[in-house]
């Protein structure tokens, strides 16, 4: 009897024991969140953990995905089936014409002479940059870009160097269109200019109105000489094409005419905002 007695004892305390011992355990498989599913509150807009449910596709097709994005950034674009033909134009005329052109410009002439035939005329366009801000009652531009044009033509040597710049006066590009646009003139619909590229009807009218102020200046007779040696217009072409640094393709996109579109667009909106 005495022996049944110990033997109960102890297999009593065994079993404590044992309980002790995996208790803790217990508790850790308990507390353990990936084994114990969590309870989750709504957070203040109402959804309960959105990102459980959030699933990335890797087989999306990122032409799709581009063009759903764009319809997002639509621009007034009525003309749009002339206005690709046209960009189409312009990216063939620039891979065959112009940028051969630039390219041999390069090759035969040295970099300081390029420099000083983008100063001369980037002086002559400081013109209808004065005149475009005095339009837009910009005093202190105004006076900024009467000084560039007054040190670079006499101590530039008629616009070949710009000291102006080294003197702490910017070049500020100021056209017709921004004028209009900051009066409250609309954009109009989108167009895509043959060798000029992406405007708007706006931007357009501006353009013609700066040419034509620029004629009836004639600044440093350049507008007068032009007309008897088309060479000055030719290098001026190329010296535009040279200078801007976009290059058909080079988003690497099949949508790139609406990126162009829609930058040009909001550009234009910062611009005469400035």
């Amino acid at each position: 009897m005495v022996k049944k007695l110990l033997l109960v004892t102890a297999l009593l305390s065994a079993g404590s024991a044992l309980a002790a011992e995996t208790a803790p355990r217990a508790s850790v498989i308990e507390a353990d969140p990936v084994l114990t599913p969590t309870v989750l509150t709504p957070e203040a807009d109402g959804f309960i953990d959105p990102l459980r449910e959030l699933k990335f596709n890797p087989g999306l097709d990122q032409r799709e995905f581009e063009r759903s994005t764009l319809e997002a950034l639509e621009i007034y674009d009525p003309l749009e089936p002339i206005n690709r033909r046209i960009y189409h134009f312009n990216y063939r005329l620039d891979q065959w014409v112009l940028l051969p052109m630039v390219s041999g410009y390069q090759a035969i002439t040295p970099r300081f002479v390029r420099t000083g035939v983008s100063n001369f005329f980037n002086n002559l366009g400081d013109v209808s940059n004065l005149i475009n801000s005095v339009l837009q009652l910009k005093a202190n531009r105004s006076g900024q870009i009467t000084a560039r044009l007054m040190f670079n033509t006499l101590l530039g040597v008629g616009g070949l160097w710009d000291p102006a710049t080294s003197m702490g006066l910017p070049r500020q590009s100021e056209d017709f269109g921004q004028t209009l646009g900051l009066y409250g003139v609309p954009d109009g619909p989108y167009i895509m200019l043959p060798i000029l590229g992406p405007s708007n009807l706006r931007d357009t009218t501006g353009l013609v109105v700066d040419y034509a102020g620029e004629q009836a200046v004639n600044f440093l007779n350049v507008a007068e000489a032009s007309t008897d040696h088309p060479e000055i217009f030719a290098l001026r072409v190329v010296d535009k094409r040279y200078t801007t640094h976009f290059r058909y393709g080079q988003l690497n996109s099949p949508f790139e005419y609406e990126k162009v579109r829609y930058v040009y667009t909001q550009a234009r909106k910062l611009q005469i905002a400035e």
